[in-house]
């Protein structure tokens, strides 16, 4: 059984990706906070900015098994994009924590009606083989399972100190991206990150583009 928030077509907005037609399928749950407001101050992380409880968005649902969701997220691509469109689909595992319930019978679904995979993660977790393209975002005092990956994208600032850019950098990520914190100081973050990165050019800023053009 997965439970699943909503699954919908869309562009990527975030990090190496921005731009590129996907559909999102948000599982619902993750570890690291119920989802609840009334949670939120003593979860590990306090600033998480989407809704993945329960199964009532577009799309969304109970699912049996790995095929039908594999089929739920088939059929949203040649609705959104069109039965004969080019290129190569992409499905965006995403939550909450994907990884509590993303499983290798799932991605073998997924590549089997030729989706490429990717996963947006808070790393906590083991990852099951196949993905094929793996995004993590530490969160401060949540240790870190998965060291490696495509990108790596920290929330900017996190106060902590284990939640430091510094802390990431020796990790086998192929780019590594600072992503202003939403919020009522966004804009400040913006420009904090910004500011990092011209001095650390390790680091590329990451904006939320769906949400500055107005998207999901």
């Amino acid at each position: 059984m997965y439970t699943v928030k909503e699954i919908y077509y869309t562009l990527q907005g975030e990090g190496a990706q921005t731009g590129r037609a996907a559909v999102f399928c948000r599982f619902a749950g993750c570890n690291l906070w119920s989802g609840r407001e009334r949670d939120r101050e003593h979860a590990v992380c306090t600033f998480c900015d989407t809704d993945f409880v329960g199964t009532d968005g577009p799309g969304g649902g109970r699912f049996a098994g790995p095929l039908d969701v594999a089929d739920a997220v088939a059929r949203t691509w040649s609705a959104g994009a069109g039965a004969v469109a080019l290129g190569r689909p992409m499905v965006v595992c995403t939550g909450g924590e994907p990884l509590l319930q993303l499983d290798t019978a799932l991605v073998d679904a997924f590549h089997e009606r030729e989706f490429q995979v990717a996963i947006e993660t808070n790393g906590t977790q083991d990852a099951p083989r196949g993905i094929d393209w793996v995004c993590v975002s530490p969160k401060a005092n949540a240790s870190l399972r998965l060291v490696s990956g495509n990108e790596l994208k920290l929330v900017f600032p996190q106060p902590e100190a284990g939640a430091q850019p510094e802390c990431f950098e020796a990790l086998a990520f192929e780019h590594f991206f600072l992503q202003p914190m939403d919020g009522a100081r966004r804009d400040e973050n913006t420009r904090l990150a910004l500011r990092y990165c011209l001095t650390h050019p390790l680091w590329r800023l990451s904006l939320q583009t769906h949400k500055l053009i107005g998207i999901a």
